[in-house]
């Protein structure tokens, strides 16, 4: 068991002593730690060692994150956060328990905005295909055990979604040959996860799309 920097002898916490002469010896490496503690007591009998134990474990767990959890709970009251909390415990509680969610291809597809150029537009027509290649790719990706966190991950430095969302919200952009200085359109997706955006190749078949992602993923 860990104490702080300290660990409590296995003897102690297993109970392998069997005279109470065992039971101070094992107890002199952590004198320091106990007296701070406030645990030390006499070792008059085995009961005494399962007290120990357990003043330990409440010190340890308890007693010794007390003050900054008070503090935490003042610095919730401002604004009355702390009093909505006690009302409202399951609304909060994703924002302070994490429970690990498994991805699906319509929750990823729903985070990003898509950003299209103007309709009627050359370069609207080849974005929307591209876009039915997004989403069959996302569909595809649920097969895998990772692979859509992969994808969120390569366009948010992210595997899961915060509790309080993305900031920008993730976006989904195209490239078109000559932006930024593209002599030819590259073949592969760009990430920037510092905006949270991915930028995507307009590939005329989704074989070719798909070649081209999954290389981008690995690399």
């Amino acid at each position: 068991m860990a104490c702080g920097n300290k660990l409590v002898s296995p003897k102690l916490q297993d109970g392998q002593d069997t005279t109470l002469e065992d039971l101070e010896k094992s107890k002199e490496p952590l004198l320091d730690y106990l007296a701070n503690a406030g645990c030390l007591r006499p070792m008059r009998s085995q009961r005494n060692r399962d007290l120990l134990v357990h003043d330990i474990v409440m010190f340890q767990v308890i007693h010794r994150v007390q003050g900054p959890f008070q503090r935490f709970c003042e610095g919730l009251k401002t604004l009355g956060v702390l009093d909505k909390m006690r009302r409202h415990p399951d609304s909060f509680r994703p924002l302070f328990c994490y429970e690990p969610h498994m991805l699906t291809a319509d929750q990823v597809d729903d985070l990003f905005n898509i950003h299209l150029s103007p309709e009627g537009s050359n370069r609207r027509a080849a974005e929307e295909m591209v876009v039915t290649f997004w989403r069959d790719y996302l569909q595809d990706a649920e097969e895998g055990p990772s692979k859509l966190q992969k994808i969120l991950a390569f366009g948010t430095g992210a595997t899961a979604v915060p509790p309080i969302g993305f900031s920008p919200a993730p976006s989904i952009e195209f490239i078109h040959r000559g932006d930024d200085d593209f002599s030819s359109t590259p073949i592969f997706p760009l990430a920037n996860t510092c905006v949270n955006c991915i930028r995507l190749p307009l590939h005329v078949s989704y074989q070719l799309f798909k070649e081209k992602f999954d290389f981008a993923l690995g690399n």
